[in-house]
């Protein structure tokens, strides 16, 4: 026998289903009815999409404005075959904003035209279950909106940035090259907040099929595009300048090798050539280690070279004249140190200027104690040595120029010709164009101008140089110099219908682990037209192969001086050359 059920529990559990219901119909009531506008803003972030409108990376240009680094806007079509195959018509909006319904065989044909593909080919893809597919890689911007006009369900379009380099290889130490996060190397690294723009968004809506709705708000946030760069480079030399060096380098079996070209009153880079140059539009086919500019990366000693800063800073002081005479032995001893020529000689009457032509350590020494330690560190410190030129480069080196007080006994003599010291050829070049304008040392600009969207152009305001020497020493060393050429050790240093004065050096290169030395390192730094200096010309040649006394890096120079200041329309020097007095 069953039992009854009671009355009371039957009422009871009406009342309670009756009690939900009301909260639920009331809640539906509170957001539908009270708060219709806090339900509609959650409908419509779901329906909300956004697609990326690509910005536009700046191109980087030489002084004449030849493009070396450019960006190239492309988009990947892609498709998702799970929202297309259902569909067997869809909605599209026209320009004027009238309502098309369009199959989607007619779809699918616009697009594989399009796409220049097989019709079948655009069907097989986007048909089944399937979430992403690639349709088509990197089209260019105006095939991307002729394709999104089709507005065909599933399918979208996502910007790829590529960028281009067309001088290959040319300036490729300079300019750098960018990865998928943006600058990489370069100029495309130290430089990226300026060249690199801002993205844009499209934001629209879309129905549950997916198909945009066409009467749904449409905002557009415009892309921002960057800086273009304009460089004070010239790609014709830059381009003569590698070649230059690449041969020299492979005749003389070098480890790497290096031209610097700069222009004298305003210490703009003209040239910065290096061999094994990367290639931006293919860093990875370049080793590593041969990827950046070791004009400003690699720290050596100068050798001879400093011996001009050795001249200007005994000059400055009053120690001596390039008429100065001294009698050189064949070595010298001075607190214990002996230090000899790279030739034999017996004891000598020299004048500064025949000590500097000749390249002579003994009566380098001789001059140069006369300096205390601290205004032999000083003048080098006047000169640039020992900090970083502040070029805008990845990497720079500062070199290294240690203190006076930790100089050894050696080392406080050796700073007179270049060893116990070391500087980048950047460095050695910009202490050159120093006594080049008149004793003013100047920062390196390889930026001449920045160029925004517009076209409008902001050139870059020169920075201000440091005085190194007086304008009268610095005409005495350019003298002394000058003479190095037509009386001293560097003859075969010639620019027709050009004065030219400059100095060599020859220093021992330092072991790649550091430890001791291994190789030679020559160098050769000129500039000219000598009765008023416009470029200053630096050639590094590291661990040539041979006899260092036999090599020589006048080739080059003479190659790269004459182009420079034929391209530039210097006039030719009318005065007479100055040779002065070597020995008596």
């Amino acid at each position: 026998m069953h039992r009854a059920i009671r009355p009371t529990r039957v009422r009871l559990g009406f009342c309670f289903m009756l009690a939900l219901l009301l909260v639920v119909t009331g809640r539906v009531v509170v957001v539908q009815g009270f708060d219709p506008e806090s339900f509609a803003s959650k409908a419509a972030d779901r329906r909300t999409q956004v697609s990326i409108l690509a910005s536009e990376r700046g191109a980087i240009l030489d002084m004449h404005g030849a493009v070396l680094a450019q960006s190239i806007v492309r988009y990947d079509i892609v498709g998702a075959p799970n929202i297309n195959t259902p569909f067997d018509t869809f909605r599209r909006v026209n320009d004027d904003g009238s309502v098309t319904e369009v199959t989607r065989d007619e779809g699918l044909r616009e697009l594989a035209d399009l796409l220049g593909q097989p019709e079948a080919t655009i069907r097989e893809l986007l048909t089944g279950d399937g979430l992403f597919t690639y349709l088509a890689r990197s089209v260019d911007p105006g095939q991307e909106r002729a394709i999104m006009k089709l507005a065909i369900p599933g399918v979208e379009s996502r910007p790829v940035k590529k960028r281009s380099y067309p001088q290959g290889a040319v300036a490729g130490s300079i300019v750098g090259y960018t990865n998928d996060e943006g600058g990489a190397a370069g100029l495309e690294l130290t430089l990226n907040d300026t060249l690199d723009g801002e993205d844009g968004e499209r934001t629209y809506q879309t129905g549950a099929d997916g198909i945009i709705i066409p009467t749904a708000p449409l905002t557009v946030s415009p892309a921002k595009n960057g800086q273009s760069v304009k460089l004070t480079i010239d790609t014709d030399l830059q381009y003569a300048a590698q070649a230059a060096i690449e041969s020299q380098a492979a005749k003389l079996s070098a480890e790497w090798a290096n031209i610097i070209v700069i222009e004298a009153k305003t210490g703009k880079v003209r040239a910065m050539a290096e061999t094994e140059s990367v290639d931006p539009n293919d860093p990875g086919a370049t080793l590593p280690a041969n990827r950046g500019a070791r004009s400003i990366q690699a720290a050596l000693e100068p050798g001879s070279t400093n011996k001009a800063i050795t001249a200007a800073a005994a000059i400055e002081e009053g120690l001596v004249t390039p008429a100065s005479r001294l009698v050189v032995p064949p070595g010298y001893t001075v607190n214990g140190q002996f230090f000899k020529d790279s030739f034999e000689h017996g004891t000598e009457t020299r004048t500064f200027a025949g000590i500097i032509g000749s390249s002579m350590n003994t009566g380098t020494v001789m001059v140069g104690e006369q300096l205390t330690r601290q205004e032999r560190y000083d003048y080098l410190r006047k000169f640039g040595i020992g900090e970083k030129t502040g070029i805008p480069l990845p990497g720079e080196s500062s070199g290294l120029l240690a203190a006076p007080d930790f100089w050894d006994g050696r080392q406080e003599f050796a700073v007179l010709f270049g060893q116990g010291v070391s500087q980048t050829p950047l460095q050695t070049t910009m202490a050159f164009q120093a006594i080049a304008n008149d004793g003013v040392l100047l920062k390196p600009q390889l930026v001449e101008s920045y160029i925004d969207p517009d076209g409008t152009e902001r050139p870059v305001k020169a920075e201000p140089g440091t005085r190194a020497v007086s304008e009268s020493t610095a005409q005495q060393t350019r003298d002394i110099l000058e003479s190095v050429v037509t009386a001293g050790g560097a003859k075969d240093i010639k620019v027709p219908g050009y004065r030219v004065g400059g100095k060599t050096g020859t220093a021992e290169a330092a072991a790649d682990d550091a430890i001791g030395l291994d190789g030679y390192t020559a160098s050769f730094v000129g500039m000219a037209p000598m009765e008023d200096p416009e470029y200053v010309v630096m050639v590094n040649v590291h661990r040539p192969q041979g006899n260092i006394f036999g090599i020589s890096t006048a080739p080059v120079f003479n190659n790269i001086m004459s182009r420079i200041l034929t391209k530039f329309s210097v006039p030719p020097s009318t005065t007479p050359p100055v040779s002065l007095p070597q020995k008596y």
